[in-house]
């Protein structure tokens, strides 16, 4: 099967990145709910996609036949194995399962926990506003361009003691990395020019160390034994990947919904306390990542016969807007009090960095309703959309005043 072949049945046939899919899947998720649930496709090898919020969950948690040894939704190189840059252990603890999994995930907690991620609220406020400094007394931008990817990827960069003025590279690579798909040449290039930068980085922090998450990885210890560079690698350059991407899709996703949706925008001006509620929702509604397990025996799985080696899509935005799980979930509803969404993930692999992802969110959301408090999209120009992995807008123009 042609992977640019248009879909010819969802069910069967199924393609996260058909532009349709990309733009608009919630139809499509809700089509799929309806005839077959748990749909499948040989497209880049043999995967499957959940829809429902029972079936995500519970695959998520059932970890003996769900590895998380390869992530990627797009595998880089061919369709039997996931190529590309030369990382022994992998992307831990993402990317792994028990034992390693587990300690690697413990090293990475503190740094994202409640009282940490606070300590980073006066750097998030500043960036967010130098950033708005740049544009807010204009007429328009590029929302997702000069502000949403703007603002993680320099938190990050502070998390791991890299300079923020690298931030620009940090984006390049990550969104080589994640969202040229089909691309495997530039996908393997970005992986092993990130690899390398992080090589040397932490040559230079057994030298010269520093209050930053590469410098205590390189001075822990498990069971008395120091943590091997290969997996400080993998646990950095997770770190950047998944940190960056994601939370500007999610806030890019947000101000998309804003600048669309008046109400809720002005629901948010006259009532700032809702805001901590109101991402809650945005990120249900817009949840942006969908993560890959392996399927490790043969299985059937609500009906479906799953062989050892096939890929499951764990499609968490689609059990987000399941009408099982969520009253009226096509309505993004700010007011929501009943809210169990999985965007972060469920299970052991839930994301070890919600805290900090919450509150970039969070304080970008306040500081552009502070100075912008009006705007909308702007029909005349194209607003663009990235998807498979992470899916977020990467062209959001608006006009304000």
């Amino acid at each position: 099967m042609p992977l640019t072949a248009p879909v010819s049945d969802w069910t069967s046939d199924f393609d996260v990145l058909d532009p349709q899919y990309v733009v608009n899947p919630f139809t499509i998720w809700d089509d799929l709910r309806a005839r077959c649930p748990i749909a499948h496709t040989k497209r880049r090898g043999s995967n499957w996609l959940p829809t429902r919020y029972d079936d995500v969950t519970n695959m998520a948690h059932d970890i003996e036949h769900f590895s998380s040894s390869q992530v990627l939704v797009i595998p880089i190189g061919d369709e039997e194995s996931d190529e590309g840059p030369d990382l022994e252990y992998g992307f831990p603890p993402i990317g792994a399962d028990p034992p390693l999994h587990t300690w690697t995930r413990r090293l990475l907690l503190p740094w994202f926990s409640h009282a940490r991620v606070k300590s980073y609220v006066p750097l998030t406020r500043s960036v967010c506003t130098t950033l708005l400094d740049g544009f807010a007394d204009g007429s328009e931008v590029d929302a997702a361009v000069a502000y949403a990817q703007q603002i993680p990827v320099r938190v990050i960069a502070k998390i791991l003691g890299v300079p923020t003025d690298m931030s620009d590279t940090f984006t390049q690579w990550v969104r080589d990395f994640l969202e040229f798909a089909d691309d495997a040449e530039r996908r393997i290039a970005a992986g092993d020019a990130l690899l390398t930068y992080f090589v040397e980085q932490m040559e230079l922090r057994r030298h010269s160390p520093g209050d930053d998450l590469l410098s205590e990885l390189l001075q822990s210890e498990v069971n008395g034994e120091p943590v091997d560079d290969g997996v400080i690698l993998g646990m950095a350059a997770v770190v950047l990947i998944a940190g960056v991407d994601t939370t500007w899709s999610a806030i890019g996703s947000s101000l998309w919904h804003l600048s669309t949706h008046p109400d809720d925008l002005q629901l948010l001006v006259e009532h700032p306390e809702m805001m901590t509620q109101a991402i809650e929702e945005l990120l249900r509604a817009y949840s942006p990542v969908t993560m890959a397990r392996v399927v490790t025996e043969d299985i059937v799985f609500g009906g479906c016969p799953m062989k050892e080696g096939d890929k499951v899509l764990m499609n968490f935005p689609a059990a987000n807007r399941d009408p099982e799980a969520f009253a009226d979930p096509d309505r993004v509803d700010l007011n929501r009090t009943h809210n169990r969404h999985v965007a972060f993930g469920s299970g052991i692999h839930r994301c070890a960095g919600s805290n900090l992802a919450r509150m970039e969110l969070k304080v970008a959301l306040e500081e552009w309703i502070h100075r912008i408090p009006t705007f909308t999209l702007d029909l005349g120009q194209e607003t663009t959309w990235a998807g498979g992995q992470v899916r977020g807008p990467r062209t959001l123009p608006v006009v304000f005043r």
